[in-house]
């Protein structure tokens, strides 16, 4: 896992567009509005030319014709060459700069636009996350992750002969169905060791590594799910197939998962799933379980995310009888490389193991 893919970008610069570059001081409007600056025309092109002939300094030529006088020095000095000055030159080289002169798109860079493909076909790397760990690793703003959802929206990421949903749906969906408040709670009652509350400061704060929120991700109704452990510090996924969604399953998977006493506590739901909780606390020499209200998803918040972020891999309904543990794990190491704007941008395998990656 710690050969880590590395996306190199051959080409990647930082433009940063010098906005009162060329305008005169004179003027400007002040911060914000726009500059009232007009270009020097044919004609006045051609006035400075007589009067620097005559013998005019060029403070006078500026009074003359009513402008700045950095205007007629930059003026002379961009296109005066072997000490003579010609306005249908100045006037040629005037066109000629401002073809270039226009802001350039950030994808027109190949490599970058590459590395956004990449990490979005990929990797499932949101637009945001992309844009947050490029900034976190160059120091400075590459791309804005708006600046992506246009390129995607356009068709700028789409492969040449498929079409925009092609990309899109790489993207994180919404619009979860949400239990209503009146509903009567109608799962299984179990008896529970701890309160959520009881949870020790560590584990509350997320100020230490090893303290858990459990769940299950379920696919075709009555055969195998995967149990998923995410700790609340890094948000590190591990993750396992269950043979099914029962309690002995459950517990045989999470005792598999922490054989090495990596973890301090687990806060799972109320499921009937995790209902042998104390045969799992006494096999694990103590290892307490914390459980939270019914119904109160947000009480194990980072669970609940990662297994959404899963979602985009293993859509509901699939089946993971048909899956392998190889290729459930090659999408957990996907999901412990990813940033996370929680994190700052740092991946959490980089936070739970105290490594830094080359990932941008």
């Amino acid at each position: 896992m710690r050969d880590e893919p590395n996306v190199e970008l051959r080409c990647l610069t930082i433009r940063s567009s010098d906005t009162t570059k060329g305008v005169d001081s004179s003027k400007q409007q002040g911060g914000g509005h726009r500059s009232r600056y007009n270009h020097l025309t044919t004609s006045e092109r051609e006035k400075i030319l007589v009067l620097r002939t005559a013998g005019l300094s060029i403070t006078a030529i500026a009074e003359r014709l009513g402008r700045n006088k950095s205007t007629v020095s930059r003026e002379l000095s961009r296109n005066t060459s072997n000490g003579e000055y010609w306005p249908s030159k100045a006037d040629e080289n005037y066109h000629e700069r401002r073809k270039n002169c226009k802001p350039r798109k950030k994808l027109e860079d190949k490599a970058l636009l590459n590395h956004v493909r990449t990490r979005i076909m990929t990797a499932q790397w949101s637009p945001e996350q992309i844009a947050g760990r490029l900034e976190e690793q160059y120091g400075v703003r590459v791309i804005s992750y708006a600046t992506i959802y246009r390129a995607i929206y356009c068709g700028m990421l789409s492969e040449p002969d498929k079409s925009i949903s092609s990309v899109v749906r790489k993207l994180r969906q919404h619009g979860k169905r949400r239990r209503k408040r009146t509903k009567e709670e109608r799962r299984g009652k179990f008896a529970t060791s701890h309160d959520i509350q009881e949870r020790p400061i560590g584990a509350q704060e997320r100020t230490v590594i090893g303290h858990f929120e459990a769940d299950t991700v379920v696919g075709r109704q009555g055969k195998s799910c995967l149990v998923t452990m995410v700790d609340r510090k890094s948000r590190y996924l591990v993750c396992t197939k269950a043979d099914g969604k029962n309690s002995i399953a459950v517990r045989d998977a999470i005792l598999r998962m922490f054989a090495n006493g990596q973890a301090l506590s687990i806060t799972p739901d109320r499921g009937k799933e995790f209902a042998r909780h104390a045969e799992i606390t006494e096999t694990l020499d103590g290892l307490p379980f914390y459980f939270p209200p019914a119904y109160q998803p947000w009480q194990r918040g980072t669970n609940e995310n990662t297994n959404g972020l899963l979602r985009q891999y293993f859509p509901k309904g699939s089946d993971f009888d048909t899956i392998s543990d190889d290729d459930i794990q090659r999408v957990v190491t996907l999901m412990n490389l990813r940033p996370r704007k929680c994190l700052g941008y740092k991946t959490p395998f980089e936070v739970h193991f105290s490594e830094s990656l080359h990932l941008a």
